[in-house]
């Protein structure tokens, strides 16, 4: 089976149990996921998380209803986690997430394995640039949601510093 991959890295100005805690809950995921992805979070509240939580969501791929399970397979407060796709869009779905203190904040790393139904093609065609566009999206939220020391939380979104767009993320495929 022919497997993908994508690796995305960024600095949030945070501590990093304040980061990892925001990952922590759930639903926050309804907040860093587009919204034409129209993600919602199945699992009545609270989501205790652990190894073995399993979680259930319904997104919308090109507007087709998908219900997605994952399973919380590692779970290292607050250095790392991994949720694992059980059913849904993808024939694998491997998610690790880990938080480095660096420099006075957190370096988040996420990498993605992969193998999308369709295999290459629909990678090539979908899959790929949707996983991209995503994480462009959860990157621009994030650096939002923890905005640098000297702007608050409370202003308007729009009104907060934007961190220069450097491409960040790296994909490949493997076999």
């Amino acid at each position: 089976m022919k497997e993908y991959t994508f690796s995305d890295e960024l600095f949030l100005p945070h501590p990093r149990e304040d980061v990892f805690s925001f990952f922590s809950e759930a639903r926050n995921l309804e907040l860093i996921t587009p919204p034409w992805v129209r993600f919602q979070v199945l699992t009545p509240t609270p989501v205790v998380m652990s190894k073995g939580t399993l979680i259930d969501y319904r997104i919308r791929i090109h507007g087709v209803p998908v219900r997605w399970r994952t399973e919380i397979a590692l779970w290292e407060p607050p250095c790392s986690f991994v949720d694992v796709q059980l059913s849904g869009p993808y024939r694998l779905w491997h998610h690790t997430h880990s938080f480095e203190e660096r420099d006075g904040g957190t370096f988040c790393a996420d990498h993605v394995r992969y193998h999308p139904f369709g295999g290459a093609l629909v990678n090539h065609l979908f899959v790929r640039r949707d996983v991209e566009r995503i994480f462009q999206y959860r990157r621009e939220r994030l650096l939002e949601i923890f905005p640098r020391a000297d702007c608050s939380l409370t202003d308007s979104p729009s009104a907060l510093p934007r961190e220069p767009s450097v491409p960040s993320s790296r994909y490949r495929a493997s076999e």
